[in-house]
């Protein structure tokens, strides 16, 4: 193809999303009139329809629906009760206390069910009317939940570390799962830094500290939760079971759990399915659409003539990861994170890779932590709807207090940016990688 198709491929996908066709849709009709430039009507739909239907054709994500399922089943199971139970008997004495349990109870729930949406709305749900009642400013409160929820996407499982995995051509889904901890850790504390200096400021009370054995009983409830974190990763490292295996694992595990803790019954099943096959097919028809528009930048040498277009702006790698981030940053607030994993990975990862030097892991962590940043920014962040919807509160009342929070991502996105080793150490240390 010539200059022509790259024009119809970007001012098509512009002008669908700017009259409201859905993002999935625009990739794959941006896609076919692209082919269509050099090629009849009837091969490009054949064409993308092949596409579409071979990059679905895979093992690896079979574990998205299935995490997907496990997370509904958490979210309906009674788990999000006891995992803010423990993290108050470990943090809410501390100042602006229940700030602090809401971040931890994040980072436990979206560890464990892999999505930053249904911890959002489960702890949300939770947390925001007891803040509110303690005396925590409602947008605070808010703020809090939303931006920690972030941390379920790079603590493992994580479904956008497995579409990164196939938009990168197969990188070892237990490697990025294991370089997710301390990046994840690293913003949930930076995150807990904010949230304590304006709960300080402001004089948010705290909590009674719990005695130790209240803590112990605590802890003890939340054991057989905090498992399936040991089950799944630990499976996965140990070389037991791949990442989809240890998908359906952990839907048998979250299964039993939600009926032993007497929260979830039989008739609730069939909705908890419905909205597993709704998220699923959203996902998926995205991945297929993307996957077809990205056949066609790899045949446009798209990728190589932005490669070429940055090394011409600088040679200095620091200045081009800055560039980069800038660039992923821009786009996570206006598309949502698994189009944007599945058409930028392909762009960016040749020039980190081979211009840079940089791990293809390290990169799947920064590019992840950038779009994190993305879903809570508006217009187009899916989180910051989500803890909206669940504080009822508009979405100009929580931008302002979000401020400090997007400085803290930003900065722990910087450190795994420029300290390689917080990404790589873990799965060396595990021999996962060299």
């Amino acid at each position: 193809m010539d200059a022509i198709g790259i024009w119809v491929l970007v001012l098509s996908f512009i002008v669908l999303l700017s009259i409201g066709v859905p993002i999935s849709f625009s990739l794959g009709i941006s896609a076919t009139l692209t082919i269509m430039v050099s090629i009849s009507p009837l091969a490009a739909f054949t064409t993308v329809a092949q596409l579409m239907a071979s990059s679905l054709d895979s093992f690896t994500l079979l574990a998205i629906p299935f995490f997907v399922l496990a997370g509904q089943l958490m979210n309906k199971g009674g788990i999000a009760v006891r995992l803010i139970s423990f993290a108050k008997a470990l943090v809410g004495h501390l100042p602006g206390g229940l700030a602090f349990v809401n971040i931890m109870a994040n980072m436990l729930f979206g560890a464990i069910s892999g999505s930053a949406v249904a911890a959002a709305s489960a702890i949300g749900s939770i947390m925001h009317p007891r803040m509110t009642k303690e005396g925590y400013a409602e947008p605070f409160s808010a703020s809090v939940n939303i931006t920690s929820a972030t941390t379920g996407l790079i603590i493992p499982p994580s479904n956008i570390l497995i579409v990164y995995s196939l938009a990168s051509g197969g990188i070892s889904i237990a490697a990025l799962f294991i370089a997710g901890y301390i990046p994840g850790i690293i913003t949930g504390l930076l995150l807990m830094g904010v949230a304590a200096s304006i709960a300080y400021r402001k004089k948010y009370p705290r909590s009674k500290r719990v005695s130790i054995k209240e803590g112990f009983l605590k802890f003890i409830d939340a054991i057989p939760s905090l498992l399936m974190l040991v089950l799944v990763i630990g499976g996965i490292i140990a070389g037991i079971f791949t990442a989809t295996e240890a998908s359906a694992i952990a839907v048998f595990y979250a299964l039993i759990l939600a009926f032993i803790y007497k929260e979830l019954k039989i008739k609730d099943l069939p909705d908890v399915l419905l909205k597993t096959v709704s998220t699923s097919a959203i996902v998926l028809f995205l991945v297929g659409t993307s996957m077809a528009l990205s056949w066609i930048m790899a045949y446009e040498d798209i990728p190589q003539t932005v490669s070429a277009g940055l090394l011409s702006l600088s040679d200095n790698p620091i200045i081009i990861l800055i560039l980069i981030n800038l660039v992923l940053l821009a786009v996570g607030t206006f598309m949502d994170m698994t189009p944007a994993v599945l058409i930028f990975t392909p762009i960016f990862l040749p020039v980190v890779t081979s211009q840079l030097g940089i791990d293809p892991i390290q990169f799947g962590i920064i590019l992840v932590l950038n779009l994190s940043v993305g879903i809570c920014t508006p217009p187009v962040g899916t989180l910051l709807f989500v803890g909206c919807s669940v504080s009822k509160l508009k979405i100009e009342q929580v931008i302002k207090p979000m401020i400090p929070f997007y400085i803290a991502m930003v900065v722990g996105l910087m450190l795994v940016t420029f300290i390689p080793e917080l990404s790589l150490w873990l799965p060396k240390i595990f021999g996962l990688i060299e």
